[in-house]
């Protein structure tokens, strides 16, 4: 006999885990199983559990849209009536992305040894969180194809907003990046050849001229090093940001920053709100689906104040009043979402909270923008302006004083 490491969840979706005897890794699980248990994971005690806390490793990740065209092939070959075993023998030599295609060939040899499709999936380390959970749901239930088109569903929407998102914010990117590179163009190019021009002439001139010359001919003798410094300078924020103390700063800066905070907040609840609806409708219990909706996030400090909210509702309080009490999500989404745990309607609730929001993101995104980009163009009329008035003034007083004849 040996002993499994077993990580399972009870009817009230309490999470529970315990080392028990088997002959293999199967008697272990259908022992459970039987017992009317949900099993996440069933591993030989000494080398751990891989499922554990099936999350994706940092610095190890996949193409999100080719992996969502692979699960749209997968399901296909399951409605087909093909075994799993033959469906990703099919698609893992056809994939056209060399990381992921390594990846389906490790589940493909996981499943060949023994493993679940669950547990293959979460070996990896590479997969969302959410995706093996469906997967898990899938097997429990014996509809994976039903919980797969689930998650498409899920994924698609996601790509949808915030593909929406980032075309929204490409061209006040664009612009951001042209203006500051006529900015360096004029201060260090322009202004120090008319420094020259003026040198030569041996005029008085005016006091902007003399600032703005100043500026850029100090700017055009540090140019390097300023470069240099930003260089080290965005690494060093790079490296500073990785630290799991410092991604909870940025999201509190973030939280409160004054034109963009609630848009982020409130994007932030929209995708949690979708991920949590597509696990309980695929089955899985609210303890489970709050920790692997805290595992999905991507940011730390929504995934803190989950872990905190999932500890909450184990001691029997409400998901709305647990999710309240963060100080995160805005007033309106909790009372929806008692609205839905008081009417037995909690999914299709939340599912309306993240539509809700994503177009209330939508739209204070455009309205955003279309503040943002005329005060760029503001900005760039003023500078311009200061720039040839103080450049040429003094050529127009040499002008009108004759020294110019």
């Amino acid at each position: 006999m040996a002993e499994f490491q077993l990580r399972y969840a009870d009817a009230r979706g309490h999470i529970h885990e315990q080392v028990a005897e088997a002959a293999n890794e199967r008697e272990a699980r259908d022992r459970l199983s039987q017992q009317g248990y949900l099993v996440y994971s069933a591993k030989p005690h000494d080398i751990g559990s891989k499922l554990g806390s099936f999350g994706v490793r940092r610095g190890k990740r996949i193409n999100l849209e080719k992996f969502l065209i692979f699960n749209q092939q997968f399901v296909t070959l399951i409605r087909a009536g093909l075994p799993i075993l033959k469906g990703l023998d099919l698609l893992a030599d056809r994939l056209t992305d060399p990381k992921l295609s390594r990846h389906i060939k490790a589940v493909r040899d996981e499943i060949r040894q023994g493993s679940v499709l669950s547990e293959a999936f979460a070996a990896q380390g590479v997969f969302p969180p959410i995706y093996i959970t469906t997967i898990l749901a899938g097997e429990k239930s014996g509809s994976l194809a039903e919980v797969l088109d689930r998650y498409l569903t899920y994924q698609k929407l996601t790509l949808a907003v915030r593909k929406k998102v980032l075309v929204s914010l490409l061209y006040p990117a664009v612009l951001i990046v042209l203006v500051a590179c006529i900015v360096v163009f004029l201060v260090t190019y322009v202004v120090p050849n008319f420094a020259v021009l003026y040198s030569s002439m041996q005029a008085q001139l005016p006091a902007p001229t003399r600032i703005l010359i100043a500026i850029g001919t100090t700017a055009r003798s540090y140019i390097v090093v300023a470069f240099a410094a930003l260089v080290c300078g965005a690494f060093g924020a790079w490296a500073w940001s990785r630290r799991e103390s410092s991604s909870m700063t940025l999201d509190r800066w973030k939280m409160k920053s004054p034109l963009f905070g609630e848009i982020w907040i409130k994007y932030q609840v929209a995708q949690f709100s979708r991920v949590l609806s597509t696990l309980l409708i695929g089955g899985i219990p609210l303890l489970q689906a709050l920790e692997t909706s805290g595992r999905s996030s991507g940011t730390i400090l929504l995934k803190k104040a989950l872990q905190t909210t999932a500890s909450q509702v184990r001691e029997g309080k409400p998901l709305s009043q647990s999710l309240g009490a963060t100080g995160i999500f805005p007033s309106l989404s909790v009372d929806m979402m008692e609205v839905g745990e008081s009417t037995g309607a909690l999914p299709a609730m939340l599912n309306s909270v993240a539509e809700f929001y994503d177009q209330d993101v939508a739209n204070r995104t455009t309205a955003a923008l279309s503040l943002i980009e005329p005060a760029i163009m503001i900005f760039m009329g003023i500078f311009v302006a200061f720039v040839l008035v103080a450049l040429y003034l003094p050529i127009f007083s040499l002008a009108s004083s004759g020294s110019l004849k």
